[in-house]
This record gives C-alpha cells, structure tokens and sequence, in this order.
C-alpha cells in the first residue's frame, strides 16, 4: 500500500469515528503501518502533520473513560466538509472547465489539490512557494461560460468603455483567461483578457448571440498538439451544451445536427490526454460515438478511475 491509500483511509478513519480514537486504535483500524510501534509511531506523527498542512482539521481530544486521560483524534464533519454552494449545472461544468484547463500544483491551493485527489509526496507537501496556478479573471468565468453555452450577448465594461459582445470561446493561455468574441459596435472579432473585465457580466436572452464562423487560423486545439497516431473523433454533444462547443471548436467542426439542438463534432487528435480532458469538461453532457478504439480507451480509463 502507498502513502497515498494510508493517508485516505486516516481520514477516512477519523472522520467516521464519534469519539477520539487513540493512536492505537488507528494502528490497529488503518492497513499500512508497520507493525513496530517506533516505526508506526514516526510515520504517524508525519501523517498527521501532513493532513493538517493539507487543510485536515484533526483535532486532539481527551479520551472519555481513560485514567489516566489518554488523547485521541478525531476530524469534525462540520470542520471537514464544505458547506453545499448552491452551484447550477453550468456553473459546476465551469468549474469543471476550469480544472481541465490548468494544472492545480501544490501551495496555496494544497487544500484543493488534496480534496480533488492529488498525490503526497513521503517528505510532505511541497513549500508553498514552489508553485502556483492562479486564474485571474476567474470571477467572470461562470456568467461568460454559461453564456456561451446558450448562445447570449453579452455586455461588459472593457478598457473605458461599454462592449457589446457575441462570445465565442474561452481560453487560458500565460496565465490569463481570454475571451474571444465578436464586438458589434467594432464589427469584427477580438479578444478580451477577463482581468480586464471592468464590471459585472451581463447577459442577455438565449439565441441574441451569433455563433463562431470557425476557429482562427493558427491556433490548434490541444488535442492537435501531440504526436500520436491521428484519428478522427466523434462527440455528441447535448443542445444544453452545444452552443458552448460550437464556439469552443468552430462551425466547421460540425458534422451533424438533432432536431433537439444537439450536435456531432468531428475533430482530429493526436493527444488522446487532452481530447479526454476536453470531453470531461461536459460531465454527462457528451459522449464519444467514435472510433470504437477512442470510445474504448476512454470507457477503460473512466472504469480504472472507479476501480482505484
């Protein structure tokens, strides 16, 4: 067993409990410890320090019954868990949107990173300063997304003044998000940095925005930035989200559509890793028609994630 299992089932452990467990009740209810109670004693005391570095509030409490007392450890629920935000379907793929598209490293985030499933190292967490991923604009990012899915104008302040904007498509590049859009009042198509954004989003009715013609020349999708064997991939895309897609990838992508307002996309890959985190950005909102062996290595990556 790695570190990583024994540190989950620790949580795992002192989350279910209603009373303190002393450290040998965990030894005895946590796999992955060694038998030796010197050995078993060092690695808890660097397990507990490193959860508490991730965020994990264990708390040391009197053991009720012991006498002399003896301390145990528990993590409270109401301390542990977030309370429910309230987040609406294309604001949870937003999020979703947003962790396909940068790489959440340990630091002031590690609290993040531990909660989605990232791996602890046996020394620790990393310093905080040794990484970082910020996302500025970030606040912009749900209104603009769910825009963009169904197809809303958009007004925004910008540099001085009032824009009015069909958006096209969001993307994260050096360390800003963009948005890429159609400009009325300039009539033509420009891009926007979202840290730039000087006022609220507004958006207006659902169908006022005209879609993208077709992605810019010279800006490949990451799923064409790869050197693997090239294959042509279908994806279904459902009418909820079909507006978001058509402007993420262009028009031209389009190869077919329902009668209920979704779509089927038809896109070259060559990076496999990045087409998948493409498609997770819909959550249920998309499924992979094709090819079979595209459609295959998705269903055996998603059934390995369940199974670990």
């Amino acid at each position: 067993m790695n570190r990583l299992e024994r540190l989950i089932n620790l949580v795992a452990a002192l989350l279910q409990t209603e009373r303190p467990l002393t450290a040998e009740d965990l030894r005895e209810r946590v796999p992955g410890y060694a038998d030796d109670k010197a050995a078993f004693r060092r690695a808890f005391e660097r397990d507990k320090e490193t959860l508490r570095d991730l965020g994990v509030p264990i708390v040391v409490e009197p053991v009720p019954g012991t006498d002399p007392p003896v301390d145990g450890y528990r993590v409270p629920k109401e301390d542990y868990y977030l309370p429910d935000p309230g987040l609406a379907e294309d604001e949870l793929a937003a999020l979703n949107l947003a962790a396909t598209a940068v790489r959440l490293d340990v630091g002031s985030g590690v609290e993040a990173l531990w909660k989605l499933g990232g791996e602890v190292a046996e020394a620790g967490p990393a310093p905080a300063t040794a990484f970082a991923a910020a996302l500025p604009g970030a606040a912009h990012l749900v209104p603009l997304f769910g825009a963009i899915s169904a197809r809303r104008r958009v007004s925004l302040g910008y540099r001085g003044r009032a824009r009015s904007l069909d958006p096209h498509r969001l993307s994260f590049r050096n360390g800003h998000w963009y948005l890429s859009a159609h400009d009325r009042d300039a009539g033509e198509d420009r891009s926007y940095r979202l840290d730039r954004i000087e006022s609220p989003v507004e958006a207006g009715e659902p169908g006022t925005a005209a879609p993208a013609a077709a992605r810019p020349a010279g800006l490949p999708s990451p799923w064409e930035l790869g050197g693997e064997e090239p294959v042509t991939a279908r994806l279904l895309v459902d009418a909820e989200q079909a507006g978001w897609a058509e402007g993420h990838v262009g028009l031209d992508a389009v190869a077919e559509r329902g009668p209920d307002g979704s779509v089927v996309l038809e896109v070259r890959v060559t990076n496999r890793d990045a087409f998948r985190s493409f498609v997770l950005g819909f959550l249920d909102h998309a499924e992979v028609l094709g090819p079979p062996e595209l459609r295959a290595e998705l269903v055996h990556w998603l059934e390995g994630l369940c199974r670990s």
